[in-house]
């Protein structure tokens, strides 16, 4: 008697995947299998579609519910599956209501062989204009990080992008509910707070009075003192105001350790891409927060291959891993999502996108070696996350021997592995 949810994509549906394993599980589902899907790639969804069918060879039992951003996108396709029971749409699946019709639906008929349309319960997700807060009274993990998402959706269209179209628009949880949140979550323990979304640099636009998503970092960091460390994911660095900026500056809790959505280091690309920055403006954004905080690191997004680009244009997103000192390197070989702007633009060949991605990786690679290299002889504050692992507050994962998870020690860096950094 079990509910068990498996997770693809992106830190906030980690984040949804606690609401809905506390949902499901209230409503009395059992034997169930929930997997929250990603459509971020071709290769996000095949991965669910052969997740769904190896669980199923290994619980032929269970029932098996897909929902998140691919369900969202596509249902027909996985209503399809015949290993599939049920498809519920990502606006649904935070909501205690399909849940209970789910249970409804497995207690009235046995499930299996219904009908592909019978099995969905996915609405318009662009008719949804707001969020509501889900306070949760902890996690399932008890690694002491954990995922408080204060925004969903987006309303900016890259042509390269689908999620939007598994989001909805852009939508944020109210400042008030924020600091209840991450106040509770500290209270049971937790240590580290990741404030998540979709496009969270765009927080707030549709609240009341508008507050930009420095004034919800200075909230929590006000109002729950007790609160050891506070990370942001990933952010648009055109949208960064100037509260998110001294904060970076002048609050050591929150983590010297910014994740940006890049995408390309070309500007005839990013025009193409729809996106809002040039080249420069990620160089001049890099170059500002480090004269505002020296100690920063920086990871991004970038896409190799996307249509039209030339190998000169490659070179230029080769050349921002430099540029921008950045240290972690998130590769994405493009990918065309029906339906996108993209999809229809002159394709990279897919063994030159593949190359390039390989190139890029290796690019990546080199500069987090160097970081690692670098970090020897210093000693950082280790969030301790398990017996073996701990991260220091720039994110680097440190070997560790035998502490206990949610501690935060100083602890001196004598080498690393390749890998992590040891003590």
């Amino acid at each position: 008697m079990s509910v068990d949810v498996v997770t693809f994509g992106c830190r906030l549906n980690a984040f949804e995947s606690e609401v809905i394993r506390r949902e499901a599980q209230r409503a009395g589902l059992a034997d169930t299998i929930v997997i929250n899907s990603c459509a971020v790639t071709n290769e996000a969804v095949a991965q669910a579609r052969q997740s769904i069918r190896r669980l199923k060879r290994e619980r032929p039992d269970a029932r098996i519910v897909v929902t998140g951003c691919a369900a969202q996108t596509q249902p027909d396709m996985f209503a399809e599956m015949a290993e599939v029971d049920r498809v519920i749409g990502n606006d649904e699946k935070m909501q205690a209501a399909a849940w209970r019709d789910a249970r409804v639906a497995f207690d009235v008929v046995s499930g299996f062989g219904v009908s592909g349309s019978e099995k969905i319960a996915v609405a318009d997700i662009m008719a949804v204009r707001e969020m509501a807060p889900h306070l949760l009274e902890g996690f399932q993990s008890a690694l002491p990080r954990v995922f408080v998402q204060v925004q969903n959706g987006c309303d900016h269209r890259c042509t390269f992008c689908i999620i939007p179209y598994g989001r909805g628009n852009s939508r944020s949880v109210p400042m008030g509910a924020v600091v209840d949140q991450v106040r509770a979550l500290v209270e049971r323990g937790h240590a580290e707070i990741v404030l998540t979304g979709v496009d969270l640099t765009s927080y707030g636009a549709d609240l009341p009075r508008a507050p930009k998503l420095g004034a919800l970092v200075k909230q929590i960091l006000r109002h729950v003192p007790e609160l050891k460390r506070l990370r942001i994911s990933s952010i648009d660095s055109i949208e960064v105001d100037r509260d998110l900026l001294d904060v970076i500056a002048d609050d050591e809790r929150l983590m010297p350790h910014l994740h940006l959505s890049l995408q390309s280091g070309d500007d005839l690309i990013l025009k193409r891409m729809k996106r809002r920055h040039s080249r420069r403006d990620a160089i001049e954004f890099c170059a500002q927060v480090k004269r505002l905080r020296f100690d920063i690191v920086f990871g991004a997004d970038i896409i190799a291959g996307f249509p039209t680009e030339t190998e000169t244009m490659f070179a230029r997103s080769q050349d921002l891993v430099e540029e921008c000192d950045l240290t972690f390197l998130h590769v994405f070989p493009y990918s065309p999502r029906p339906g996108t702007p993209a999809a229809r633009m002159p394709q990279v060949r897919g063994d030159v996108i593949r190359e390039r991605a390989r190139r890029l990786r290796e690019t990546g690679e080199a500069a987090l070696q160097r970081r690692l290299a670098a970090e020897v002889g210093s000693t950082r504050q280790v969030l301790i996350e398990s017996a073996t692992q701990g991260r220091t507050e720039h994110f680097m994962p440190v070997a560790i021997a035998g502490d206990i998870p949610g501690a935060v020690r100083a602890l001196v860096m004598t080498g690393h592995d390749g890998a992590r950094l040891t003590v």
